[in-house]
């Protein structure tokens, strides 16, 4: 059975005060978790260690940094490597999410080396991929997603894949007015999965993770969520309360 996982994508938000208040919120509200239904908290880097010791009592929630260096150590003022992450007891890295993509120019080959390094370190990863709206309105989202996929993960071994999860972001109805429906949710994720088959096989594939991640709420949760290849969500302003974090994992729970 592969995992149902939430992820909360805190982004550059909260003061460290607000980020303890809120997981404290979230605590005294989570439901049972288990080995296969699974929480990730990525707060901001400077909050990662205080995170991570308020979570070290309770099982099957973990913390996750935003972003990890594509260099090992070294004179990269303000960057943050693998192993420091790994030092400070975080659990996964976040690596191409469309921001990171689309602001700071991070490529396929960059990717893959954040890819790496994290795997030597035993951080595993959250993989993002989605398309913007003029690869969505060509009809192409299909090829574009499969190619990214392919260019950041394809050189690892099954081994390997299975440290890594896959969150979808269709970055064409994030803050466009437009909306993506479950349908169109399911449709990609089965697409992605399906891609993963041709290159690991399809027992592979089927214990891949795969996350949602565009504009997923405590509203849309349980329709997405029942769909066959949506795994949870990785979550960005609906994590930052607890009022609106908690029903989206409690709508995972019940998937």
């Amino acid at each position: 059975m592969r995992k149902k996982i939430v992820a909360a994508n805190w982004k550059m938000n909260l003061s460290l005060d607000e980020g303890k208040i809120l997981v404290e919120n979230i605590l005294n509200g989570l439901p049972l978790l288990n080995e296969n239904r699974q929480v990730i908290i990525a707060p901001s880097f400077p909050y990662l260690t205080s995170v991570t010791s308020m979570l070290e009592e309770y099982e099957h929630i973990y913390t996750a940094s935003q972003n990890v260096a594509a260099e090992t150590s070294g004179a990269y003022t303000g960057e943050v490597a693998a192993f420091m992450l790994k030092s400070a007891g975080t659990h996964y890295a976040i690596i191409g999410h469309s921001e990171r993509r689309q602001f700071f120019k991070e490529e396929d080959t960059t990717l893959a080396k954040k890819i790496d390094l994290s795997l030597a370190n035993n951080l595993q990863i959250i993989f993002c991929c989605g398309e913007p709206l003029e690869i969505r309105d060509s009809n192409i989202q299909n090829d574009y997603v499969a190619n990214q996929i392919a260019a950041a993960i394809f050189h690892l071994s099954e081994e390997q894949l299975k440290n890594v999860i896959i969150a979808y972001e269709p970055i064409w109805a994030i803050g466009t007015g437009r909306t993506a429906s479950a349908a169109q949710a399911q449709e990609m994720h089965a697409h992605i999965r399906k891609t993963i088959a041709e290159k690991y096989g399809a027992a592979a594939a089927q214990a891949t993770t795969l996350l949602y991640g565009g504009s997923c709420n405590d509203k849309n949760a349980s329709e997405l969520f029942a769909c066959a290849d949506v795994d949870g969500g990785l979550i960005g302003g609906a994590s930052l309360k607890a009022e609106t974090f908690l029903p989206i994992v409690n709508a995972m729970m019940e998937a």
